[in-house]
């Protein structure tokens, strides 16, 4: 209880005194105290549960992705948290990975086995600078598979990969780009994704729903917010193919009602986010009306949280943030 109150503390502290500029400039202040090792290195991520031993209790792995801040450990005890307010902690596996960058591994003096991204690449697929070469979403298929081991997960019957802000970010193209998994369907094991208040979205075509001179933002539909220049983890395929498999996907975007705010300091201001819409509520409700638009059929949903601004705790806390995470 004591060390769980002490994580909070300090987790809380840190969303009070950290600033963007800070982290930007100097690095992550805590490091995740996990690593999973992977060919290209070992990623740092944080865990509810030790998963190196059978978890015959756990029915369901939510795997909760940071944003710019790479506040890890923060997300992960959002996640916690919202497993055991809807009385899930024991059958809930947290999983939350931490894509560091060049100046957190100079920081806090970590050894040159540790995975790093240079600067923010890890939010549109990049591949790590270090010690190898894996794609940030490639990390994620690999957690993915390691849940798949029937021997460490024998009840796992679902998993849940949900982000906020610049982890909504990596979630929503990581579900666009993402690898088929056929043992998850061979074992029964669902796959869904939950899409929370992101600066902005990957279209299929140059159509967006706010006016603009082409010639002033040439980039606009360039990757991450369009199909031109796609990540090298995207093997190729067509838009109309990863448009298809994206459709098709089980996707839930959780937006806050009053994460209105066209100044935020962590908003994309840049021309091509301003393309999708002034501030994030209203970019994912333009988002939401394009897919439907181009596929009246589409079963994904859109989920609003009253009350809500831009707050990963608060969003994957509240009553509607609990019911899209587990389900209840």
């Amino acid at each position: 209880m004591n060390k769980r109150l002490g994580l909070l503390l300090s987790a809380l502290a840190m969303c009070s005194t950290t600033t963007w500029a800070d982290e930007k400039e100097h690095g992550v202040k805590v490091v995740s105290p996990d690593r999973f090792q992977l060919e290209a290195g070992a990623l740092s991520l944080g865990l509810s549960q030790d998963w190196r031993q059978p978890l015959p209790n756990v029915t369901r792995a939510l795997i909760i992705v940071h944003g710019r801040l790479r506040n890890a450990q923060t997300y992960l005890q959002s996640g916690e948290d919202a497993a055991q307010h809807a009385g899930l902690a024991a059958n809930t596996l947290v999983i939350a990975p931490q894509f560091l960058n060049e100046l957190d591994t100079q920081r806090n003096h970590l050894d040159n086995q540790v995975l790093r991204w240079n600067h923010n690449g890890w939010m549109a697929g990049d591949p790590s600078t270090g010690p190898g070469q894996v794609s940030s979403y490639g990390a994620l298929d690999q957690i993915i598979k390691h849940l798949g081991n029937r021997k460490l997960f024998p009840a796992l019957k679902e998993i849940v990969v949900a982000g906020h802000s610049g982890g909504g970010q990596v979630v929503q193209r990581f579900a666009l780009t993402g690898h088929d998994h056929p043992m998850l369907q061979t074992e029964g094991i669902s796959l869904r994704y939950v899409v929370a208040n992101p600066s902005s979205y990957a279209y299929f075509t140059p159509q967006r729903p706010v006016k603009f001179d082409v010639a002033s933002c040439p980039g606009f539909n360039d990757w991450k917010y369009g199909m031109q220049n796609l990540p090298d983890y995207a093997k190729g395929q067509s838009a109309q193919q990863l448009e298809q498999v994206y459709v098709s996907r089980n996707i839930t975007y959780l937006l806050g009602q009053q994460d209105t705010d066209p100044n935020h300091p962590a908003l994309d201001k840049s021309c091509e986010a301003e393309t999708q819409g002034a501030y994030r509520l209203i970019r994912g409700h333009n988002y939401f009306d394009y897919l439907k638009q181009r596929h009246p059929q589409l079963t994904q949903k859109l989920v609003e949280v009253p009350g809500v601004g831009h707050d990963g705790d608060k969003m994957f806390t509240s009553p509607e943030g609990e019911k899209v995470l587990f389900g209840k």
